[in-house]
């Protein structure tokens, strides 16, 4: 008879937890899940793209570029092109970004024993992955504009990043919430203001939002279960190097690239105000991470040091009080 301590049993009882909610995630990506060339009818009449549509111009309710005076003081087709511009290149930064980590789940389960929960939802979510990223290139193509997607530093960067999944597998994924939330926070806020856009950048959000919703909490779940089972230095490390990775790879998916501001002869005193020298531009910045404010807490990753870090990195705050905890805050988005 083997002699189990209540330690053991705790242990037990968290892995059985955590493989039956990723066995329910794995489930949900079965039963419910897209195709973006089946659930979006991208040659309907409805869904061409026009010239002189004022359905792309950025609205001033949930785009800090649309609020922004300069903007509003260019002619309509000029808003028009700016904005057809400005959401393709969010949606070839969304694939891009995907394609890392798409790279680095894989390189995570390479090494995972047989019937682990974790490597079937790891690849249920990587094939969702790849839908996503046709979904988004379909849209680019669509949309005519030739976006470049992320900074020319990101993409010599890129090639690098899947590698971290395997020594360094939660560094990896607080590297994954670093991309999703803010394009989650974004899209729902979108989503939620309900206002005229169009077609194809209404289907592409509503199926993008849905299946990220099990991506995100499958990375919460794991670094909630991996960060207390790590080593009190190597712990404190991550507590610090946790905002830095947040704000970090923000900047490369929120930012436009240099592409951009050029293109459109968009002055630097704009670019400051948007990313993040003005009070409300800088309140957008916190609301992208309340809720990993809340996972850093409940992790135990928030200490006076780490919260000196997440303060100079601009995205301190309080806490989410459940995911995806609505901001009440105006122009909470920015891509």
């Amino acid at each position: 008879m083997t002699l189990t301590s209540p330690l053991d049993k705790r242990g037990e009882a968290s892995d059985d937890s955590y493989n039956e909610t990723l066995r329910l995630l794995s489930e949900g990506s079965v039963h419910k899940h897209f195709d973006p060339y089946l659930d979006i009818d991208w040659d309907s009449p409805e869904f061409a793209v026009v010239p002189n549509d004022r359905r792309w111009i950025l609205p001033a309710e949930t785009d800090p570029l649309g609020a922004h005076p300069w903007y509003q003081s260019q002619s309509e087709a000029r808003q028009i092109e700016i904005g057809m511009w400005r959401q393709a290149n969010v949606a070839k930064v969304g694939l891009q970004f995907e394609n890392i980590l798409i790279r680095g789940m894989m390189q995570y389960v390479f090494s995972l024993p047989n019937d682990s929960a974790e490597a079937r939802y790891c690849t249920h979510e990587s094939v969702e992955e790849c839908n996503h990223t046709m979904m988004f290139q379909e849209m680019v193509n669509r949309i005519g504009a030739d976006a470049p997607g992320m900074s020319r530093p990101m993409k010599m960067l890129a090639p690098f990043i899947p590698l971290a999944a395997g020594p360094f597998p939660e560094l990896f994924f607080v590297g994954v919430l670093a991309g999703e939330e803010p394009i989650d926070h974004i899209q729902k806020s979108i989503l939620r203001a309900g206002g005229q856009i169009h077609p194809i950048m209404q289907s592409v959000m509503a199926i993008h939002v849905a299946e990220e919703a099990r991506h995100i909490s499958f990375a919460h779940k794991l670094l909630s279960r991996r960060i207390p089972l790590m080593s009190r230095p190597n712990r404190f490390v991550l507590s610090l190097l946790f905002p830095i990775v947040m704000r970090i790879l923000c900047d490369a998916i929120v930012i436009p690239p240099k592409s951009f501001w050029k293109q459109f002869d968009i002055p630097k005193s704009v670019k400051k105000d948007l990313f993040w020298d003005l009070p409300e531009s800088r309140q957008t910045l916190r609301n992208y991470f309340g809720d990993v404010r809340m996972l850093a807490t409940d992790t135990g990753l928030m200490n006076r040091a780490s919260r000196l870090v997440w303060k100079a990195c601009k995205m301190d705050g309080r806490a989410s009080r459940f995911r995806s905890e609505p901001h009440r805050s105006s122009h909470n988005a920015a891509a």
